[in-house]
């Protein structure tokens, strides 16, 4: 059944909303911001095709594996569950990742021997903490902007903090997304919990409070760090005033120049 102008509409809205959801492991930015979706396109039956492009030719399979398998996660999820296609493109591993996500094999089914002894929940662990730690940092410094004293934010408990209302955009932005990772991170949370946990789960004292950001601002710095690295590498890499056959114009950004094009497009229908 082809789908009317605002059903279609509505569709393409859902599926925006579900790419947004997923983030990039390593920076705890959705893929979106990242610029990392290139293109959604919704046809005329109902399906999807979503083109994925990252920062550099080389970018780590397994960042790539992870975040293409949350896109499909998020397309599996869409409530009119449409057949869709995920391309990656102009990636060093993009034909075995684009076989892979369609075949709903694992990371190591993909990479066989190449995937080594790499453990990917143990790094996609590695990737939780941080975002948990990166969150926390936020509304911390929410709390603290608006004159609360460190026995009180110590003493918070989740009743209070879903109460909160915060100034500060950032500190907003980041209220529920922490409140998400702390619930995942303990499922039994109960209302009248403290709020402020270390990852490995100790109360927050307030004597140790100063020492704790500081570790949380070093991993935030980090992180952006990496973020603006990868946004800086993939304007580099794709100049987007350049379209050629509808798609952006890859640039090696070693050598400064514009290579030939390349049939880099390895697609796969679910």
């Amino acid at each position: 059944m082809i789908p009317d102008r605002t059903s279609a509409a509505r569709q393409i809205e859902e599926v925006w909303r579900r790419l947004e959801q997923v983030n990039d492991p390593e920076l705890d930015e959705p893929i979106t911001a990242m610029g990392f979706v290139e293109r959604v396109v919704h046809a005329h039956d109902g399906s999807v095709r979503v083109d994925f492009r990252l920062p550099t030719y080389w970018c780590s399979p397994n960042f790539a594996f992870l975040m293409l398998d949350g896109v499909r996660e998020a397309l599996d999820s869409l409530s009119w569950s449409p057949a869709y296609q995920v391309t990656l493109h102009d990636h060093m591993f993009a034909e075995e990742v684009n076989k892979g996500i369609a075949g709903g094999k694992s990371f190591g089914a993909i990479f066989g021997e190449l995937a080594g002894d790499e453990d990917l929940e143990s790094l996609h662990a590695i990737f939780r903490a941080k975002a948990f730690k990166r969150r926390q940092e936020a509304v911390l410094l929410g709390l603290r902007q608006k004159g609360l004293t460190d026995t009180e934010i110590a003493r918070m408990d989740l009743s209070s903090f879903d109460a909160f209302f915060f100034d500060d955009a950032e500190a907003a932005r980041q209220k529920p997304r922490y409140r998400q990772a702390l619930l995942d991170r303990w499922p039994d949370q109960r209302q009248d919990d403290a709020v402020f946990l270390t990852w490995e789960g100790d109360r927050i004292e307030v004597e140790s409070l100063d020492a704790y950001l500081a570790d949380l601002r070093s991993v935030r710095i980090n992180m952006e760090f990496n973020g603006a690295l990868c946004r800086g590498l993939k304007h580099t890499r794709y100049k987007e005033m350049n379209i050629v056959d509808g798609e952006p114009t890859l640039v090696d950004f070693i050598a400064g120049r514009v290579p030939a094009r390349t049939d880099t497009t390895h697609t796969s229908c679910n």
